[in-house]
């Protein structure tokens, strides 16, 4: 995918993701799949318990008492101690696969609600009584597409996710990192931070997530994660938000340079990057998608297959403006004949890395030779 300059191209208001998406249920296909690799697992609290017993919420504001789409909420004491008990033990769950006997020093210090967000998740502050150390995780209405995503993200990317389901319930561990925007505002420009390093690591990330369909990915939607090295900084950026897996139907909304909120992202890439470098890190990224792949086949292959035949999951619209855009950028017809968005994302994943898994394959027959 070439890095073209963001002045050169306006941003349209055809080109932003819908404003709100739909929950897709969990059909019986997925939920055995969930079943059969350790994901749905039986919970304590539900989110329709954290939803049903509110009783009352204050705006939460930041340290610099701006306004953060969160509220904090309360419940009657009637309900506390079970909802509290419960998401402590639901943290040992995600955190020490349901080991209790940590949990005595453990308490629920803040529950924060977002009406904002497509899943309207709950985020759940837990703290060590013992040295005031916190940590969060979210619990969210359980959406087929998240899912979708979550499982894709685990299987192709370099992350590893810890995510549970329990009927409608859906519990994600929480992705540390600066968000995307306020990276952008605090510390894009700063002298410490590497722009080469970072620019890099944008150019794979764009890449990834056009190979697997994973959309809406502006800045607020992802994470940089920043680890000293041995003489400076590495960068990783992290999706957080994975609602729109293969969900809308313009291409553009697949690929992160398009979006107005990661311009300066993308004008970084284009200071510090030429051709040459931009399609190197790119190939990279591509075959270490081959790899993981190869590494994963089995797996993936029973849950794209389950994702092909599950039409629930975007609508006719909008998946046949994502087949046709998509036919027409790599001058391929055999994405006119998908039938689900499942469909699209398998022959998306054939169309962009066949090369790179074809390379591998033969260099492996070399060494078995």
């Amino acid at each position: 995918m070439q890095f073209i300059d963001p002045t050169s191209y306006a941003f349209e208001e055809a080109n932003k993701p819908s404003r709100k998406k739909p929950i897709f249920p969990i059909n019986d296909a997925l939920r055995s799949y969930l079943k059969n690799h350790g994901r749905e697992v039986k919970l304590p609290v539900s989110y329709r318990d954290l939803h049903d017993y509110i009783t009352y919420s204050i705006p939460l504001k930041d340290k610099n008492q701006q306004d953060t789409l969160w509220e904090s909420v309360g419940y009657d004491m009637r309900h506390w101690d079970y909802i509290r008990d419960g998401l402590v033990q639901m943290y040992a769950i995600l955190k020490t696969e349901g080991d209790m006997s940590y949990t005595k020093h453990l308490d629920v210090a803040r529950i924060d609600y977002c009406q904002f967000a497509n899943s309207n998740p709950f985020r759940i502050r837990i703290v060590n009584k013992f040295n005031d150390n916190y940590d969060h995780y979210y619990i969210k209405q359980a959406d087929a597409s998240r899912i979708y995503g979550l499982e894709l993200e685990h299987l192709l990317s370099p992350n590893r996710i810890t995510y549970f389901t329990y009927l409608n319930t859906l519990v994600e561990e929480h992705i540390p990192g600066i968000p995307g925007d306020l990276f952008i505002k605090n510390f894009i420009n700063d002298t410490q931070t590497n722009k080469i390093r970072l620019s890099k690591e944008f150019v794979k990330f764009n890449e990834r997530c056009f190979v697997r369909l994973l959309g809406d990915m502006r800045s607020y939607n992802f994470v940089v994660d920043i680890t000293p090295d041995i003489e400076d900084y590495q960068y990783r950026i992290r999706a957080i938000d994975f609602d729109q897996e293969s969900y809308e139907g313009r291409k553009n909304l697949y690929i992160p340079q398009f979006f107005k909120e990661n311009r300066a992202f993308v004008e970084l890439c284009l200071r510090h990057l030429n051709k040459d470098s931009i399609e190197q890190y790119q190939t990279e990224e591509r075959t270490m998608m081959a790899f993981r792949v190869a590494s994963s086949r089995f797996r993936l292959m029973e849950l794209l297959n389950i994702m092909s035949w599950n039409r629930e999951i975007s609508t006719p619209e909008k998946l046949a403006q994502l087949r046709s855009e998509l036919a027409e950028t790599f001058k391929n017809p055999a994405f006119l004949k998908c039938r689900s968005m499942g469909q699209v994302v398998k022959r998306q994943l054939k169309q962009t890395l066949q090369k790179n898994l074809a390379l591998l394959q033969k260099n492996l027959s070399k060494f078995e030779d």
